[in-house]
């Protein structure tokens, strides 16, 4: 059996991350009684899992090395299935769980620290008709249970209505207020320090694009890069820099934002790692804020990072009229002003030294840059569709030239900052 996982692992050109998730599939199942000695605050074990079905009826199995508490709730626009579990680590290959069947897109992941989500995006109004775990017969742990069939749309909204999500938070920013305290401010921030937020891009069950040759995920890529950021940016006298998430953590759009004003920062920089349809295409991008997009490119770009919170599972929360209202003042139009010449900054830094896309500097309705009061960019250091670029992100050497020549283009920002009174 485990020459086969990883005969399996080598012809599938998963490289270090499928063949750990076979060999952790593999320990489950040929160790079940190490199952019963597991410490109760350990990560729980899901180990296999399988889906069968068609667009009627689709059941999706999951293996678990003891038995997991879990709860079920529907989301609309789109349709969704979130089934909330406690922490759990995911040690089975993707291709397990591909979609199929009443379900289109399968996503599962951490949330935080103590908690994971399974999101199941339908191809329409579904409901689970069975969700229940059992025993396993071989004394293997225990299975999940998911059985889904369709139902009509008045019946779905019956469904939403009726639904208690408990302790739920009741919007996104009374949930952002709450991670947020968990959230360390910069060390040692004297009077006068240039705070910068530096926001790794997707995380938890939210992985990001899929690099095209390691199959390495964006939100890896984004962590390595910020915490290198970081790093380098607090090395410098008057910057402090902070993480807004600092490890494998799914946060929210607002979340991220959020983070950024409550600790005063004077910039938020968003890393990411796209993938694109056109292979061909690589090179950097800096990307600020605007109503109207730049081009398809940027609008698409900006359509598909808006989406997180929904693989996350989250409800989509109409924005308060009052932000609303601040996001077309004064202070909105300035803020703007200043992420342009910090991405105008950045891309003099990379002049001759990092390959940019054509029209490096591009804008759209991105979410997560919409802080009215804090100037920000977000950065694509490149494409994981590109073979490329994916050598160059996954690249230590290249990923502390980036680093070096970030950190010039913000103290360079700074010095004109402080040299108009800023």
């Amino acid at each position: 059996m485990f020459e086969r996982a990883l005969i399996a692992a080598k012809s599938a050109g998963r490289r270090s991350i499928f063949a750990t998730r076979v060999l952790a599939a593999f320990l489950a199942v040929s160790l079940p009684a190490v199952a019963g000695s597991v410490a109760a605050g350990d990560p729980l074990l899901a180990y296999g899992a399988r889906i069968v079905g068609d667009d009627a009826r689709t059941r999706i199995v999951i293996d678990f090395d003891r038995e997991p508490r879990f709860s079920v709730h529907y989301i609309a626009n789109p349709e969704r299935i979130v089934i909330d579990l406690p922490a759990t680590a995911f040690g089975f290959p993707a291709k397990d769980l591909a979609a199929r069947g009443l379900f289109k897109d399968v996503r599962y992941g951490r949330m935080d620290e103590e908690s994971a989500r399974i999101v199941l995006t339908t191809t329409g109004p579904v409901k689970l008709a069975l969700a229940k775990v059992q025993a396993d017969e071989a004394g293997n742990g225990h299975r999940l249970v998911l059985d889904a069939e369709m139902i009509n749309k008045q019946a779905f909204a019956e469904l939403l209505k009726t639904q208690s999500w408990g302790d739920r938070a009741s919007n996104d920013q009374t949930e952002a207020a709450q991670t947020t305290s968990a959230i360390p401010a910069p060390e040692k921030t004297a009077p006068g320090d240039f705070v910068i937020a530096v926001d790794a891009g997707h995380g938890g069950i939210d992985t990001g694009a899929i690099g095209v040759d390691s199959k390495t995920e964006e939100k890896q890529v984004t962590l390595a890069f910020a915490k290198a950021l970081t790093e380098r940016l607090n090395k410098e006298l008057g910057i402090k820099a902070f993480l807004t998430r600092e490890d494998d953590e799914f946060l929210s759009l607002s979340q991220r934002v959020l983070i950024a004003r409550q600790n005063h920062a004077g910039l938020f920089i968003s890393l990411h790692a796209d993938t694109l349809k056109q292979k061909d295409i690589r090179g950097a991008t800096v990307y600020t804020i605007s109503d109207k997009a730049s081009d398809k490119l940027a609008a698409d770009l900006a359509e598909r990072e808006n989406l997180s919170d929904q693989i996350a599972g989250k409800e989509t929360v109409a924005e308060p009229p009052e932000v609303a209202d601040i996001l077309l003042d004064l202070t909105r139009r300035e803020t703007q002003a200043f992420s342009s010449s910090l991405a105008e900054s950045v891309l003099n830094s990379f002049k001759d030294q990092v390959g940019t896309i054509n029209n490096p500097h591009r804008h759209a309705g991105f979410r997560v840059l919409q802080a009215p009061d804090v100037p920000s960019i977000l950065l694509e250091l490149g494409f994981l569709s590109n073979a490329e670029d994916e050598k160059l992100l996954l690249d230590e050497t290249w990923r502390g030239k980036i680093v070096g020549l970030l950190t010039d283009a913000v103290k360079r920002y700074r010095a004109a900052v402080i040299a108009n009174g800023g």
